[in-house]
């Protein structure tokens, strides 16, 4: 501040000048100079008050709105911290190849007992009994009454359940905040899925790990907080997966079967765009594991990847394959099939007499085992085994799933000439239907190996060239003739182009030799054939038809009507419209302009 004198010489001086009283200017400026102060403490103790103003409207506004907070949240008991590390119940979405909810998270509550501060817990166990069936009222009460201080009740109920909890009124009965897997879809896809349970427990959570299928094969994936949040995308088409199980369970029941399996996967891919096995199970019920018997007859056992089974005539087009790539024979040649073939002890017939010999194209389409035979003895063993190894069919599928090595193939302990004859038309050496999906889609997609896999957005798979395009064609034409002319009659769709090739196998008994009235029933095929897209394997475990005079169980009688059925209805949703097949060209045509 720059203060004004209060007696200014030039003021003084022209003042007496003029004869006036110089003191009166002191007096002026001395009242001026009060008047500037006074002003300035006003205006610093306004400030002064309007900040403290401010101050206490800030915390009154703090404290008001933490007490509404307080009024608007749900009533808690106070809990009890305990050290150690926390436990992370997150765990990630699956979703189908279009983001469609396969399994997720639900909040849900455990209930917990301490007995110690129970009020009547005579009261408490009956009512819990009458809440629970499933409880004992005795078995609660002498767990109430012994020196326990910590009973876990049930480790995921109800809202309706805790409410009648509630309604008990014991303060010795608590509640725990728990996550829990849901599978909205019930069965859908059970097996692909698996299962999760509870790992590590406390009372405020618990951690959610997997216990079979992909739950189990990418449960470091689903919860790794890392990847923030990011659901897993299978392969599957939730829409595509309904309808197979639904046609697969109809055609098990029409069928009178023990069990089935079917296997949809992409040809160039390999991404599975369906996978189901019946009977199977609901993953938010798990059941227990048979800890005796035949693990076949569990819910639990995933036929196309667990189930290892004798093919039948589905191998016989590999053989055939492998005869063609090596130039032993071409689509028209002629093989013997005058039968009986015999090796030493052993008879090889045909299910019909096809007469001296028949074209290749026709021991596919007609099913001869002899014919297959002989070709399979002009290959030899150790190629056989070779080309059948580069097939993927003599070692467990790379598929993502915990249960896959489980699958591994039954080889014959010597790979001997006779061996080499049953292999060539599928008797002596057992995989899954998922082998032969795989397998079917390698020979028939231009020669290349596929590799079946349950994620989606994978690209065409370059792999292996295990026989050439050319090859690869003849098979395609082959295969559509079994369905037009051949054993799979039942199984054309029109506007597709199915083609396939049956097989029935007799089925094994536990401790050595073969049922007479028990078979294995398989339909490998693939649409459209003039350009494949996708290949399906339809496997039935022990079928019967009955809508004869006799019981029939052959494939062309009880898989090939199903695998049709699931063609006729999945196809259009697969995006592929009707067509009519292209026919070859009769008479002269122009093959040059020039």
């Amino acid at each position: 501040m720059i203060r004004t004198p209060l007696r200014p010489l030039a003021r003084i001086l022209q003042a007496r000048q003029m004869g006036e009283n110089p003191d009166a200017i002191e007096r002026e400026n001395l009242r001026l100079r009060h008047e500037e102060m006074r002003d300035q403490s006003r205006t610093r103790a306004e400030s002064r008050l309007l900040v403290l103003g401010v101050m206490f409207f800030c915390a009154y506004a703090t404290v008001g709105a933490r007490m509404g907070l307080l009024a608007s949240t749900e009533p808690q008991e106070p809990r009890a911290a305990a050290s150690g590390a926390a436990i992370i119940a997150q765990r990630a979405d699956i979703t189908d190849r279009a983001g469609r909810i396969l399994a997720t998270n639900m909040a849900t509550h455990a209930l917990y007992a301490q007995p110690q501060i129970m009020i009547d817990k005579d009261r408490v166990a009956r009512e819990l009994a009458q809440i629970f069936p499933d409880l004992n009222e005795e078995k609660l009460l002498a767990q109430f009454s012994g020196k326990r201080k910590f009973l876990w009740i049930r480790k995921k109920i109800s809202p309706e359940q805790q409410q009648l909890v509630h309604e008990i009124g014991d303060p010795g009965l608590l509640f725990g905040p728990r996550e829990m897997r849901l599978y909205p879809n019930g069965k859908l896809a059970a097996h692909v899925l698996g299962g999760a349970s509870f790992g590590r427990e406390g009372v405020n959570s618990a951690e959610v790990i997997g216990t079979a299928g992909v739950e189990k094969a990418f449960d470091a994936y689903l919860r790794d907080p890392g990847n923030g949040g990011q659901p897993l995308r299978l392969s599957l088409d939730l829409t595509i997966q309904a309808a197979v199980e639904r046609v697969l369970y109809g055609g098990m029941k029409l069928m009178n079967a023990k069990g089935a399996t079917a296997v949809l996967m992409d040809i160039h891919t390999g991404e599975l765009i369906s996978m189901a096995s019946l009977p199977d199970f609901d993953p938010n019920d798990r059941p227990a594991p048979l800890t005796r018997g035949d693990q076949s007859d569990s819910p639990l056992f995933n036929r196309a990847v667990q189930g290892v089974y004798e093919l039948g005539s589905t191998f016989k087009i590999f053989a055939v394959a492998q005869a063609l790539e090596e130039r032993l024979v071409n689509p028209s040649t002629m093989i013997e099939t005058k039968g009986p073939l015999t090796w030493g002890k052993y008879r090889i017939r045909d299910f019909h007499d096809y007469g001296k010999e028949l074209s290749v194209t026709d021991i596919i389409v007609k099913s001869s085992n002899i014919g297959t035979a002989r070709m399979a003895m002009q290959i030899g063993g150790p190629r056989q085994k070779v080309f059948l190894g580069r097939l993927g069919l003599l070692e467990p599928t790379s598929v993502e799933m915990v249960e896959a090595p489980t699958g591994r193939p039954i080889l014959p302990k010597n790979w001997s000439e006779i061996s080499t004859m049953t292999i060539s038309y599928g008797h002596g050496l057992s995989s899954s239907p998922l082998h032969l999906a795989a397998a079917y889609a390698s020979v028939l997609n231009g020669g290349t190996r596929v590799e079946p896999s349950l994620l989606a957005g994978g690209k065409p798979q370059t792999g292996e060239r295990v026989i050439s395009a050319r090859t690869s064609a003849e098979l395609r034409s082959m295969l559509r003739q079994v369905v037009s002319r051949g054993t799979a009659s039942f199984g054309e769709v029109e506007g597709y182009a199915v083609g396939g090739k049956t097989g029935t196998a007799d089925k094994p008994k536990p401790r050595g030799g073969y049922y007479n009235d028990k078979v294995i029933a398989t339909f490998a095929s693939a649409f459209p054939m003039n350009d494949p897209k996708y290949v399906l394997v339809v496997t039935l475990d022990e079928p019967v038809e009955t809508s004869g005079a006799k019981p029939r169980r052959t494939a062309g009688w009880t898989a090939v009507p199903v695998a049709a059925e699931i063609i006729r209805r999945t196809a259009p949703l697969l995006g592929l419209r009707p067509e009519i097949e292209p026919r070859d060209p009769v008479g002269v045509t122009l093959a040059s302009s020039n």
